[in-house]
């Protein structure tokens, strides 16, 4: 206790608060709630607000902010001397989960950090998830919404957590970004000085809130009220359009923020909350997949079959070649797994769907698991040509197994297994250089030589050798899948020959580049897209 503080409840407060419900980022206490439960949520705002003003002072020493944090729970309990401890004991709700955000204020004032993203989510169970836990219980709602709700409240958190990075350094030398990720991406000193080890621990972490958002998208068709439907249908929203933001800029170099258009947008989308197949038909576009003309040539249940799968590839994808630390990696990875079995979020759910709808292998999805599995480890190397092999039927040969069921001609997984391994083939001769930035050389040593860094392997004389026994055998698969395509009913495989088209483009540019650095990424034209565009329309 400080020395001009009295032992008694006097001198709480940290000042008059820093905001009020109407300045927060996201809605806190909107005239979305009816005026009975408003008040109620007023009242556990004015406890929340105080307890973070007080845990955020730069002005207090870790000891008098606990003193007065403890001041806060004492009141809440009954002890005299905190005002708005007393309102919220009176509004008869909120006791309980404003002494369970009290934990994180705590946490707060002795500025702990969260190790890993196990910690910060462990954080956010105290800092965000009570209030969504008080807003279940004002409106009567059981547990079923609970995850869902849950997860809302932890994306915000961390969103919050990414838009302040900077200002929370700068102002009370309180980091939340996990130690272990900043560490993956060579420390917080890179994180905060370099742009690109930040985007890099930004997009991971943003991997994260979007997975959760998806777990989220189910709760305004889970709740009984219908205003906090409309009040939950419109933070989803708002937190979605602050997550785009924070993709597109960088939080260092000014505040992401949502502005007034983005919460009217949010709001009057809100009556209509976003189906699973909508959330993974946005991903789907957000993504940009050079797939997107293949998908597009589908209509109906196959497309939004093949947007499911498509989208678990890249979600799993992303997990591989996110910054997260390998164990991490290998723990979200693990979460999919659990997901095939029992779907938590619009597009586990969405893929459970395809899977019934069109025969999926639960295989299939288990193969692409264990292919990211190998690319999730912080070096790969191949050793052998059956290593490659054994890959590519992994990350490639398990989607167009199931790419071919939805397609409709189930009878020709084989030919869908051959043509992912050889689209497979160029993406390895394509990315040489990009995988070997992040220590992963695909082309098999017993072709190179002893191992070495990225770096001496490409070097080597034998790399020019190696990948022209690559393009060999993706010449030879697509002159195979040409064969198949002729003598089959090519009908129902149209959205394989579109992606066949755009791929023996690429390879061919690849082989009038060579393999000798500079090695520039090929990409298609205008005139090549609007090809591939006819083709997938039936006119080519």
């Amino acid at each position: 206790m400080s020395a001009h503080m009295a032992p008694e409840m006097e001198g709480v407060a940290a000042g008059a608060p820093t905001r009020g419900p109407d300045s927060e980022n996201f809605p806190v206490a909107s005239r979305l709630l009816s005026p009975a439960v408003r008040a109620k949520v007023l009242a556990f705002y004015r406890v929340v607000r105080l307890s973070d003003d007080i845990a955020d002072s730069p002005d207090l020493d870790p000891a008098e902010k606990l003193r007065r944090l403890d001041a806060i729970e004492a009141a809440l309990d009954g002890a005299p001397g905190v005002p708005e401890a007393a309102a919220l004991r009176a509004s008869g709700a909120g006791v309980e989960e404003a002494r369970a955000m009290l934990t994180a204020f705590r946490r707060d004032s002795r500025n702990e950090g969260c190790k890993d993203w196990a910690g910060l989510v462990d954080y956010c169970a105290y800092s965000a998830v009570p209030v969504g836990r008080i807003l279940l219980r004002l409106h009567g709602e059981g547990s079923a919404p609970q995850p869902a709700a849950d997860a809302l409240c932890i994306a915000l958190q961390v969103l919050n957590h990414l838009q302040d990075m900077g200002e929370d350094r700068a102002q009370i030398g309180r980091i939340y970004l996990p130690r272990a990720w900043m560490n993956e991406v060579g420390g917080e000193a890179a994180v905060f000085n370099e742009p690109a080890p930040r985007r890099a621990l930004l997009d991971a972490l943003l991997d994260r809130c979007e997975a959760l958002l998806d777990i989220a998208a189910a709760l305004p068709h889970r709740l009984q009220s219908r205003r906090l439907a409309l009040e939950s249908a419109t933070t989803i929203g708002c937190a979605r359009r602050l997550l785009a933001r924070l993709r597109a800029a960088d939080p260092m170099a000014g505040r992401v923020a949502l502005t007034k258009a983005d919460a009217l947008a949010a709001l009057l989308a809100s009556p209509r909350p976003a189906s699973d197949a909508a959330v993974v038909r946005a991903a789907v576009a957000r993504a940009g997949s050079s797939f997107s003309r293949g998908m597009a040539s589908l209509r109906g249940e196959r497309r939004r079959a093949l947007y499911a799968v498509y989208a678990f590839c890249r979600a799993v994808d992303d997990i591989a070649d996110g910054a997260a630390p390998f164990t991490e990696k290998r723990r979200f990875l693990a979460e999919w797994r659990a997901k095939l079995d029992a779907p938590d979020c619009a597009l586990s759910r969405e893929l459970a769907w395809a899977r019934a709808r069109f025969d999926l292998p639960h295989s299939e999805c288990i193969a692409m698991i264990e292919g990211m599995e190998t690319d999730a480890a912080p070096r790969l190397r191949l050793p052998d040509e059956a290593a490659l092999e054994l890959y590519c039927r992994r990350v490639a040969g398990s989607v167009g197994a199931m790419s071919v069921r939805i397609f409709g001609a189930p009878e020709a997984v084989e030919f869908g297994l051959a043509l992912g391994r050889t689209l497979q083939l160029v993406n390895i001769l394509r990315d040489i250089d990009e995988d070997a930035e992040r220590d992963r050389v695909y082309i098999p040593l017993s072709w190179l030589g002893p191992d070495a860094s990225p770096a001496e392997l490409l070097e080597r004389p034998d790399l020019h050798e190696a990948c022209h026994r690559l393009l060999g055998r993706a010449e030879a698969g697509f002159a195979a899948a040409e064969a198949e395509l002729t003598s089959a009913n090519a009908g129902p495989l149209r959205p394989a020959r579109v992606m066949m088209w755009a791929y023996r483009r690429i390879l061919d540019r690849l082989v009038a580049r060579g393999f000798h650095p500079p090695r520039l990424r090929p990409r298609l034209g205008t005139a090549e897209r609007a090809r591939l565009a006819a083709i997938a329309l039936g006119w080519g």
